[in-house]
């Protein structure tokens, strides 16, 4: 029986082109069941337990000092946007709509952190794939774009309030109020729920092979519908709608508003003036371009072009590194921001 299970898992490992980079030869029927628990020997597709998260075990040298880099970002992360929680919850000053949706901004990106780096720590201390259960995966794709998406519609809003305040300064009370910016939070999270709750549907009710191997540290869609077996074509559709939907519509939306702020700071009399108008809007035009620009380099690049290292670095990079510079961003940039931070430092004693 278990001469089946090394079989079925070193085919899985050759299809996948990572068997003898990981394994470097034959593996003992007890090491095949410390990493395939519950792999079942059919030769055929069948429902599995597990899946198998390759992390970073191909990069062993890479592996101690990637854990302390993702764990120091992980920690500023954390501190960097509970700090901007806290400060425009309760100073005055930021209780505008802009740090209305930047809070909201911070939150998904606690969150969305949180539901990727500590199984990203955990991997990184072991040298070899870790196995992570059905339910573990879909969880965490769930929560992946529930968040992902979430927060490509925050940042259109925060566009949009850019454009209101600019373009539009005589309406912007009634265009901003506080039961708009409710309404477009919540539409941001009704969206990420919506298409999280589609696409984890139709990827985790089709076949795969035994013992499936992810190149990746986490359960991201595209690594995992490439291991589908059959019938990945319907939620490959899917999941290319969704990309133009969340991507590349509130990305144009964006641009479209900077154009239209552009015109009006170039309409500006005061070179002065001028230079205030555009800080206030520098922030988040950066932090767009973080986001949305390693997004579509991901989802959008042709798959002949990609590899398995480039892939796992793009992805570390826009869910480990970009949440960590978003307060950063906001802090440095933000005279207010910056100005309620030294107010709280006074009132500590």
């Amino acid at each position: 029986m278990w001469i089946l299970q090394l079989q079925a898992c070193i085919r899985c490992s050759v299809e996948q082109g990572l068997e003898k980079k990981l394994y470097g030869g034959k593996k003992s029927s007890k090491a095949v069941q410390s990493l395939c628990p519950g792999v079942m020997a059919e030769e055929n597709q069948t429902t599995i337990p597990q899946f198998l998260l390759l992390g970073f075990s191909d990069l062993k040298a890479l592996q101690g000092p990637l854990f302390w880099l993702v764990l120091l970002v992980y920690l500023i992360t954390l501190l960097g946007n509970s700090l901007i929680i806290f400060l425009t919850q309760t100073s005055p000053v930021l209780h505008s709509p802009m740090y209305f949706f930047l809070r909201h901004l911070s939150m998904v990106e606690l969150l969305y952190t949180t539901d990727i780096v500590p199984r990203v720590l955990a991997d990184l201390t072991s040298l070899h794939p870790q196995a992570i259960s059905f339910g573990s995966c879909a969880a965490q794709m769930y929560f992946f774009i529930v968040l992902g998406i979430s927060e490509c519609c925050l940042l259109t809003a925060m566009a949009y309030d850019r454009y209101a305040a600019i373009c539009q300064p005589l309406h912007y009370s009634t265009l901003m109020n506080h039961r708009a910016c409710v309404a477009m939070v919540g539409t941001s999270w009704i969206m990420g729920i919506i298409t999280a709750t589609t696409h984890t549907s139709l990827i985790f009710t089709l076949p795969f092979p035994n013992c499936p191997i992810i190149p990746h540290f986490l359960c991201d869609i595209l690594p995992v519908l490439r291991l589908a077996s059959t019938g990945k074509h319907r939620s490959e559709i899917s999941v290319m709608t969704a990309t133009v939907v969340f991507i590349m519509i509130p990305f144009s939306l964006i641009i479209s508003s900077y154009a239209r702020i552009l015109g009006a700071i170039l309409a500006i009399a005061s070179s002065q003036s001028r230079r205030k108008v555009f800080s206030t809007c520098s922030s988040h035009l950066l932090v767009v371009s973080l986001f949305f620009g390693t997004a579509s380099i991901t989802y959008i690049r042709p798959r002949a072009g990609s590899s398995v290292t480039t892939d796992r670095i793009l992805s570390l990079f826009y869910t480990v590194v970009t949440p960590m510079l978003n307060p950063i961003i906001y802090t440095l940039r933000n005279k207010e921001v910056i100005g309620a931070l030294k107010h709280m430092r006074r009132q500590v004693p």
